[in-house]
């Protein structure tokens, strides 16, 4: 999805004001201050690429300021990590007591959760991406110290990173979604792996990588919702920001599908509730919806396929053998097990806690 803006065909009265509404809706709101003796002139064109939005502003000599009464007033809006890369003219950014003054092919690190102000004393054209703070996995206190450090293209993770951007940004438009989803990624590995060289080494384990991070919280929110037979990859991707596409490629290293993982949780959770011991035991039935199953022959021919009994069969000869064990199932190498499997409560659905 790609947005342009221009001050260009606006009363010179209003240009101000216009320019200052499109760069709130379009990032995060902001006040802008013009600071040119003349009619303000300016353009915005920002992209889409998964969850990584690109945007290119070029305009007169102005002040942009997030202040804490515009974070305040939007609370819900989600802190992004933003980085400007400054293509012509100046910048100066000050945010947690620090000032950063970002000469032209330099780039410079914020965070939107906090007051920052950007001042451009010339005309300038500058990049901007902004991605989710989540999503990248790293601590808020690392963000915080790496926030307001100005980098050039001559020193050290400089050197790759501006060049990719500068690139990324002049061809935002012409990914198709697969690959803006796939650059999205990149993009935030590599801000990761800036904030590492602005605060200390990074860890080596794959997990800390923003795609890690992201799989993990799939994998927690499948958990979460296991007992809502609406559960699909699609909305599963709708509430990450993300496409299917790009859901089922991150997965494509785990070992399994994004469908296969719901059922196999939602598998697990039953099995071990129908081997749990108890007087007044629920239906075979009820546990299958308990746990998402709407269909109860999907359930039972499911079920047997998985552990090679029917549902009945496998509560007999649990009861039989006296355990409220959870079917012993190998894991695959580098599969997280799912929370039912760790012994987790089962998850809400419809506002109420389900019981036996």
């Amino acid at each position: 999805m790609s947005l342009l803006v221009t001050t260009a065909s606006v009363p010179e009265e209003k240009k101000a004001a216009f320019w200052g509404e499109a760069v709130s809706r379009t990032l995060v709101p902001v006040e802008v201050v013009p600071l040119a003796d003349r009619p303000f002139e300016g353009r915005l064109v920002s992209h889409r690429l998964g969850y990584l939005r690109v945007s290119t502003m070029k305009a007169d000599a102005t002040r942009v300021s997030r202040t804490a009464g515009l974070i305040a007033r939007s609370p819900q809006a989600e802190p992004q990590v933003g980085v400007g890369v400054q293509a012509s003219g100046r910048a100066v950014l000050r945010q947690d007591g620090r000032r950063a003054e970002v000469a032209e092919g330099g780039l410079v690190l914020y965070d939107t959760a906090r007051p920052y102000s950007f001042d451009y004393p010339e005309r300038f054209r500058s990049h901007v991406f902004q991605v989710p703070r989540r999503l990248l996995g790293v601590p808020e206190c690392d963000i915080r110290q790496a926030a307001g450090t100005a980098i050039t293209s001559t020193e050290g993770f400089g050197a790759v990173l501006l060049p990719f951007l500068d690139t990324l940004a002049a061809s935002a438009h012409s990914y198709p979604a697969s690959v803006g989803d796939r650059l999205a990624g990149s993009v935030a590995d590599l801000l990761i792996m800036l904030v590492g060289q602005l605060t200390g080494p990074i860890a080596a384990d794959p997990r800390t990588t923003s795609n890690g991070n992201l799989v993990q919280r799939v994998r927690d929110h499948i958990n979460g919702h296991l007992g809502d037979p609406e559960l699909s990859p699609e909305l599963i991707a709708q509430a990450h920001h993300i496409s299917v596409r790009y859901l089922h490629r991150l997965f494509e290293g785990e070992g399994v599908t994004v469908s296969r993982l719901i059922q196999q949780c939602r598998l697990e959770a039953c099995a071990r509730e129908l081997a749990r011991r108890s007087r007044t035991a629920p239906t075979v039935s009820a546990v299958a919806q308990r746990w998402g199953f709407v269909n109860p022959a999907h359930f039972s021919r499911a079920f047997r396929a998985a552990y090679g009994m029917s549902p009945r069969e496998w509560r007999a000869s649990r009861t039989v053998e006296g355990t409220a064990s959870a079917p012993s199932r190998s894991v695959p190498a580098g599969r997280q097990p799912c929370a039912v499997e760790q012994g987790a409560m089962p998850p809400q659905q419809h506002g109420r806690p389900i019981c036996d």
